[in-house]
This record gives structure tokens, C-alpha cells and sequence, in this order.
């Protein structure tokens, strides 16, 4: 920790540090007697209206600056090169951390979540463990949530791995859900993705720009779009830039959460695909995640992508699991 020549506990990072590596000590307690000392190491993801937001490996930590005594940026944690070894229960909820829900509610370990309609995996629950109750009247409590958000009721299961739903799956089809979208999670490693070439210049921001937006605009765009595209522990997003300045090229995002980069929106220009610029995307989103101690990747792509699914192969992911979007029945 930074101490003064006066023998002072220094506070030495300012909201410039923001993306950075910090080691800060606060006192606990709003400064009343018998308050301790906390040291939290983690990026420092934002620094906004007082309140600093620092991301570690087990999740992030909010810090009022006035309990603030010291602080300093550290070096990046050394590069872990732990394999993408997981289970489905796991990457399930790093998935559903890197692409939150405007509003969720828990129905036993059940999360609901709801976010305007847009995206279904923003709009679906997400079922892992029990509803703490049987499964019909689980399912009713479900279709009611929707109903007064006037949502269509969907649920989010997995297939084809460790701790996937199979036997859900089949219950649900008993009882007239119909699967809509079959979609697959990959994963890798993040470390050889990091160490390619670049082979283009690449933007990172923490901030989605106009540019990068009007690369996206296919799927979209609104206010509440915006608050899902922003929403995760760290978030980055990438731009190659356009030959006239204007709309990108090539844009990319990545969701640092401890040891998992999730990387999601890669786009590219359809006049200047085949060129290498989705991989520089992923590239310099690897590197920066690499920086913030991460050390797997995951993705989620479609089935039917054949392009996308040909380019994560070359990058090194490869499928761990199925997942599918479940609509209720019209009829109860």
C-alpha cells in the first residue's frame, strides 16, 4: 500500500485508472469506532457519483470513496493458463452474468428474468436447482410473471453436458412447451486466442460509441438494449475502425467475470469479410482479458452459423453444450 514520506497512507488512483489493476484499503464501520481495515486487489471497472466498483475473481465489490484510506495501481496478475474445464451449472450463470436482465426475481433457485423482450436469454428463466415448489405450480407461477409483463413465457435449458436438463427438457415437451431456438455455448482457451497476431488496429472502449452501434443496428438498438449491452462485471467493446471513419468495420464485446471473457456481438462488414478482422476482434478482446486475470473463454453461437461456427473452430473453442429457449403453450 502507498505510503507518504510522512509515514501516510496514501490514496494515489484517481477515476483516470479506470481498466486498471488496483490495490485499495478502506475502513469499515462509515468511520465509527471499532472499524477495520478491508484491502480489496481487483480491476477497477468504474469509478462513478462517489462510489468505486472493483471486479475480482469472486465477483465485485462496491466501495464508497470516502471510506477510501489508500489505494494504488498494481501490476496485472500473471497470466493463468487454466484450461475451460467446467460444468454446465457454472457457465450457465457466468453466461447470465454477462448478458443481464433489466429485472429478475428468484422462484426457489429458480431466476426469472425480464428485460423488454429483448433477447430471449435476457427474457427466459434460467432453471438451475429447485423452484421450491412442484413443477406445475412452478410453471404456472412462471407463465403468470410473463403474462404481467407482457412477455411470452420461455425457459432456458441445456443439454449434452455435466448438470444439464434433460429430464426437464422432456417434461416440458410432455406438457406442451415447444422449443423455439437451439443454440450451442463453446469454449477455449483464452491465452493462444491472446497471443495472435493482431492484423488490425483495434479499438477498445468501455463504451458503446455511435459507430459501434450502427455496426449492431441489425439487432436493434434501444435504451433498454443498451442497459443489457452494458450490464456485466467488466465489459469491453471493439471497433476496427472504418476506411472513411464512420461506421466500423468490425466491432466485438467481452464480459470479464473472474477466470471466464465471454465474447459476444463480433460483426464484421459483409463487404470486407474473410479478411481477418473478426479475428483481430477476438484477439485484442483476449488480451485485455488476459490483463484482467482471466484465463477461458466462452461464446454462444447458432446452429444453423455455419460461418461464425467456422471461425470460433479456427480460434480454438469447440461446443460444451447445447442450450434451448422453451415457449409456453398458448393454452395452459
Amino acid at each position: 500500500m502507498e505510503i507518504s514520506g510522512a509515514g501516510r497512507l496514501k490514496v494515489r488512483i484517481t477515476p483516470a485508472d479506470v481498466g486498471k489493476r488496483v490495490s485499495v484499503r478502506r475502513l469499515t464501520g462509515d468511520g465509527a469506532p471499532g472499524g477495520k481495515f478491508t484491502d480489496t486487489v481487483g480491476v477497477l471497472t468504474s469509478w462513478d457519483d462517489g462510489v468505486l466498483v472493483i471486479t475480482r475473481r469472486d465477483g465485485t465489490v462496491r466501495i464508497g470513496e470516502s471510506a477510501l484510506v489508500a489505494g494504488k495501481v498494481v501490476p496485472s496478475a500473471p497470466v493463468r493458463r487454466r484450461g475451460p474445464a467446467a460444468g454446465y451449472p457454472e457457465l450457465a450463470r457466468v453466461a447470465s452474468r454477462g448478458w443481464r436482465p433489466l429485472e429478475s426475481e428468484r422462484l426457489g433457485e429458480w431466476e426469472l428474468r425480464a428485460a423488454s423482450g429483448f433477447t430471449r436469454r435476457a427474457n427466459s428463466v434460467l432453471p438451475l436447482g429447485d423452484p421450491g415448489r412442484p413443477l406445475d405450480d412452478a410453471l404456472t407461477a412462471v407463465r403468470h410473471w410473463y403474462a404481467e409483463r407482457g412477455l411470452p413465457a420461455y425457459v432456458q435449458t441445456a443439454t449434452g453436458a455435466e448438470g444439464a436438463q434433460e429430464a426437464l427438457c422432456a417434461e416440458l415437451e410432455r406438457r406442451g412447451w415447444v422449443r423455439e431456438v437451439t443454440a450451442e455455448l463453446w469454449t477455449g482457451n483464452l491465452a493462444p486466442l491472446a497471443d495472435r497476431e493482431a492484423g488490425a488496429e483495434v479499438v477498445l472502449s468501455r463504451a458503446a460509441d455511435e459507430g459501434w452501434l450502427a455496426r449492431y443496428q441489425r439487432k436493434g438498438v434501444s435504451e433498454v438494449a443498451l442497459r443489457v449491452l452494458s450490464g456485466g462485471p467488466s465489459v469491453w467493446f471493439a471497433s476496427v475502425p472504418g476506411a472513411d471513419g464512420g461506421v466500423p468495420a468490425a466491432i466485438g464485446r467481452c464480459v470479464v467475470d473472474g477466470r471466464w471473457a465471454g465474447f459476444a456481438a463480433v460483426e464484421v462488414d459483409p463487404a470486407l469479410r474473410r479478411r481477418g478482422l473478426a479475428s483481430a476482434v477476438l484477439a485484442a478482446l483476449a488480451r485485455r482479458a488476459l490483463d484482467e486475470g482471466a484465463s477461458a473463454a466462452w461464446l454462444q453461437v447458432e446452429a444453423d452459423n455455419a460461418g461464425a461456427r467456422a471461425l470460433y473452430a479456427r480460434a480454438g473453442f469447440a461446443a460444451h453444450h447445447a442450450y434451448h429457449h422453451y415457449r409456453a403453450p398458448e393454452t395452459a
